[in-house]
């Protein structure tokens, strides 16, 4: 692919509604284009940035035993029924009809895994295991103005893990971690992004974040320099204001954004 032979070009401004500084310079750039609040478009030279991310994160999975598939973003009521997020994530998510037939465009895909899983895992010797996919997910985000941040139609990687004993699930954790630290590394910010213990997901108590320092970010961070982790302010009360690992006063803040996260479902 040529330069000279894009048929997109550079802008000397962005568009007017573009609160977000990420997407006005990506927009001014050629490298996406906005359809609409949380909804982007990537152009050629975008899109070659995203697949190159995109390469990474796989080879990084791959290496530790991840099988890739694809599940649907366009989802049955039914599956969302089971775990009762059908109701509970009403205000978050987007939900179609099809005659009598109810729909919703996939946040995640917890729901689709699980039962897929069923299908065809018929003996103890099949377990462990991990699959993973990078695929569309919708979200109605309510401030969608932090560019590719925060966005309503976005693209995510999952990898669920599956596993007999504990033991074994807390050994594949740590592997899925050092991958994701290998990924960020890869991509430019390793040394910026810390391990972050963070409120739980809609399966856990608690969570692991990978939050990356910049001044667009959304959250803030308490960070231990000492034991290279931080905490989010959300929870900062419940740690009492220390370390998790060390038990030394946290005082530095800093400005972050959620880049990755990883948590235990166990058997829920």
């Amino acid at each position: 692919m040529l330069q000279s032979q894009l048929f997109t070009k550079t802008r000397k401004e962005a568009p007017k509604d573009e609160v977000s500084v990420n997407a006005q310079l990506l927009i001014r750039a050629g490298f996406m284009d906005k359809l609409m609040a949380g909804v982007y478009t990537f152009l050629p030279l975008g899109l070659r940035v995203y697949k190159k991310i995109e390469n990474i994160i796989r080879e990084e999975i791959d290496a530790i035993g991840g099988q890739e598939l694809c599940m649907p973003t366009l989802n049955p009521k039914e599956n969302w029924e089971m775990t009762g997020r059908w109701k509970s994530m009403d205000e978050d998510v987007y939900k179609t009809k099809d005659g009598e037939k109810e729909y919703m465009l996939a946040p995640t895909h917890e729901e689709v895994i699980i039962p897929l899983v069923k299908r065809f895992i018929s003996s103890y010797k099949d377990i462990p295991f991990a699959a993973y996919h990078i695929q569309n997910k919708f979200r109605k985000e309510k401030r969608a103005k932090s560019g590719l941040l925060r966005g309503r139609e976005f693209v995510m990687k999952d990898l669920y893990s599956f596993h007999l004993e504990e033991k074994d699930l807390d050994e594949y954790y740590e592997k899925a971690t050092k991958a994701y630290e290998n990924i960020f590394s890869r991509c430019g910010i390793g040394d910026r992004t810390y391990k972050t213990f963070a409120s739980g997901a809609s399966f856990s108590k608690y969570s692991h974040e990978f939050q990356a320092i910049t001044l667009a970010g959304e959250d803030t961070i308490y960070i231990c320099e000492k034991c290279r982790i931080a905490v989010n302010k959300e929870i900062i009360d419940d740690v009492e204001g220390k370390c998790p690992q060390c038990g030394e006063k946290l005082s530095k803040t800093e400005k972050a954004v959620e880049v990755g996260n990883i948590f235990k479902n166990k058997d829920k």
